[in-house]
Formats: structure tokens, C-alpha cells, sequence
């Protein structure tokens, strides 16, 4: 592409570079320079303006903005229509946006002028919201820049998965049980404190609190606790456990309870804070059995926490693996709780 001044009289075909007023109205900068607009100009006394000609090896802005969005995001995002070199991306449906983040960096990486605007991955998404804008930001791109951008977008891992860069994983409607623990001096507005904060989490994730238990806080009660829920007609896809007490070791109650109940745990603990005393395991068979998470003691504020982290991806049908885990401790520094019994940082402390 020649970007620079030409004279008005020689600019057929130049994508004017910035809007121009003239006495029967304005040309706004992007138009492709005609007849009828190199008339208007030269009716105004304008002998030089600034202007784009593309060349051959040129792919104009709109044209390049449309192909980018579209290898980026696949069946469940709507794609809008190109404009000014910008093209937005939008949410078919609600649920969890998935982004292969080192693929969009490499894309973001080729050229200057290419660039993809997402929302972080794991962002929880509405209906019609937007998640990516594309923008090419001179009026055209050279071809072999787009290629090494669409190349970059579709990647091997895409010929392995099928699976686009950008996704929205869809809410499964997931039935979940929910099994608390107490002592014998615990106040029954703790436990409903806790009680609500779930349901107020599950519900934008449409996930439906349909059996609950409360039990004393000891390994075997929580165990036949935890087998009476999976044996049930209709059991539960994801069960939930709010011990009354933090758990601080794999052989604490809430993990040894899961593993009395024939279950496995994945992993203790998480690099996000608040959030750091999850418990992730399974309950049946070693793939494909019922996941369990040991809710940490925060979750009982409504303040985003790590187990919204985990929630969030099992309610939308996503796998959770020890590595996910560990992964999320970058942004996993989150706002402090006030209720928080030990502070994280001491000089805030009374």
C-alpha cells in the first residue's frame, strides 16, 4: 500500500485518508476516492489530499478484518459485519468463553496493523455479548501478513481438536448436590449463608441446586453422606461439599471422606486467592465419574473467589485437570474478603 499526499487530480481509486468537509457536505476518510468524489473535491478548491492506494499484494481492510474474525471463532459466535476495518464477534448463546490465548497472541504477533481485541479467557458470557473485536488499522493489509495471521489462528491444535481459537462452551444445565457439615455448636445462619452464596453461583451458570444434605463434620457420616447422593434414581452430576472447617491436608475430613466414598481427589489446594483450600476430586470411576469439589470457607461471600474459577468451567461442561488448576494462579490474586479471619496481607489487620 502507497500511503501519503496525491494530487486530487490523480487519486481514482485511493481510499481517501481522512474526512474532508466541503461546502455540500463532508467525505468521510475510508471512502474509495470516484468519480463523483474526485468532482466534489476539486468543486472545493482541494488540489492535494492524503491517500491510500492499495496494490496488488494488498487485501483491503474490511475484506482482511472479515477473515480474521472468521478463523477465529467458529458455529458459536455470530460474526458482524465488516466495517472501517473492524469486525466484532458476539456470543450465539451463554456460558463460558474459551480462548486459546497463545494462539491469539502469535496472531497479534505478525503484523502491526492486524490486531484481536477478546475478553479474558473463562469470562461467563451472555447471549449477544461481545467477545473479540477485529481491527485492521491501516486500509489494507499486505497478503502474505493476513495468511501468516489465519495460519496462526487455525494452528495444528485446531486440525487436532476442531476446535477454534475462540469458543463459548454452552451452560449443561447441570443438576448439582450440595453436602454440608457442622459441629455441634455451629449456627444454622452459617450454613445458610453458605447455602445461598451457592445457589446464587449456580443460577447464572443455569445450574439447579436439586439435593442438599447437612451432616456432622466427620469423615465416615460425610462418606455415607456423599454415596447416598450418587446412588440416588437421579442423581446429581456435580456434588459440592462445604466443610465447617477449612481443609488444610489431603488427610483432612472433607478429602478423606471422598476417598472412604470410593472417590479420588485430583488436587488440594489452588494458586488463587481467595480461594487457596479447594478440593477437586471425582466419585465413581477413575474417568467419567461424578466431580466433587470441597468449596472453600470464602465462598461464603458472594466475592468472586477460585471456586468460581472451577465451578464455572464444570458447569459448561469443561474438564478440570490438575493443570488447569495450577494454571490459574496468574490473575489469581483477587479482591480480599473483609469477613476474612487471617487477612493475607497483616498490615491491614484491625
Amino acid at each position: 500500500m502507497k500511503f501519503g499526499p496525491v494530487a486530487t487530480a490523480d487519486a481514482a481509486g485511493c481510499v481517501l485518508a481522512h474526512s474532508q468537509r466541503l461546502p455540500d457536505g463532508t467525505l468521510k476518510k475510508g471512502v474509495v476516492l470516484g468519480a463523483e468524489e474526485l468532482r466534489r473535491l476539486q468543486a472545493a478548491g482541494i488540489e492535494r489530499i492524503t491517500a491510500a492506494r492499495l496494490e496488488s499484494d494488498d487485501v483491503a481492510e474490511d475484506a482482511a478484518a472479515a477473515d480474521v474474525a472468521r478463523a477465529l471463532a467458529g458455529a458459536d459466535a455470530e460474526i458482524g459485519k465488516a466495517s472501517t476495518g473492524r469486525v466484532n464477534v458476539y456470543a450465539r448463546h451463554a456460558g463460558l468463553m474459551v480462548l486459546d490465548a497463545a494462539r491469539v497472541h502469535a496472531a497479534n504477533a505478525v503484523h502491526e496493523g492486524l490486531t484481536i481485541a477478546t475478553l479474558h479467557t473463562e469470562s461467563p458470557v451472555s447471549t449477544g455479548q461481545m467477545l473479540a473485536t477485529v481491527k485492521i488499522i491501516p486500509y489494507s493489509v499486505p497478503r502474505s501478513a493476513l495468511a501468516q495471521v489465519l495460519q496462526c489462528l487455525r494452528g495444528t491444535a485446531e486440525a487436532a481438536s476442531g476446535r477454534r481459537a475462540l469458543r463459548v462452551a454452552a451452560w449443561r444445565r447441570v443438576p448439582v448436590g450440595l453436602v454440608m457439615t457442622r459441629l455441634s455448636d455451629t449456627a444454622d445462619n452459617v450454613l445458610t449463608k453458605m447455602r445461598e452464596a451457592v445457589v446464587s453461583r449456580l443460577e447464572p451458570l443455569d445450574a439447579t441446586l436439586t439435593v442438599e444434605d447437612i451432616v456432622l463434620h466427620e469423615p465416615q457420616v460425610l462418606a455415607e453422606a456423599l454415596q447416598r447422593m450418587v446412588r440416588r434414581q437421579e442423581s446429581p452430576k456435580l456434588l459440592l461439599v462445604s466443610g465447617i472447617a477449612a481443609t488444610v491436608d489431603r488427610r483432612d475430613v472433607v478429602p478423606a471422606a471422598i476417598v472412604a466414598a470410593g472417590g479420588h481427589v485430583r488436587h488440594a489446594g489452588m494458586p488463587v486467592d481467595p480461594g487457596n483450600l479447594l478440593v477437586l476430586a471425582e466419585l465413581g470411576e477413575a474417568e467419567g465419574g461424578v466431580p466433587v469439589v470441597g468449596i472453600p470457607t470464602c465462598a461464603r461471600s458472594p466475592k468472586l473467589n477460585g471456586f468460581d474459577f472451577v465451578l464455572r468451567r464444570l458447569a459448561a461442561g469443561e474438564k478440570v485437570a490438575s493443570a488447569d488448576i495450577m494454571a490459574m494462579g496468574v490473575g489469581g490474586l483477587l479482591t480480599e474478603i473483609e469477613s476474612r479471619p487471617m487477612p493475607r496481607d497483616p498490615r491491614r489487620r484491625g
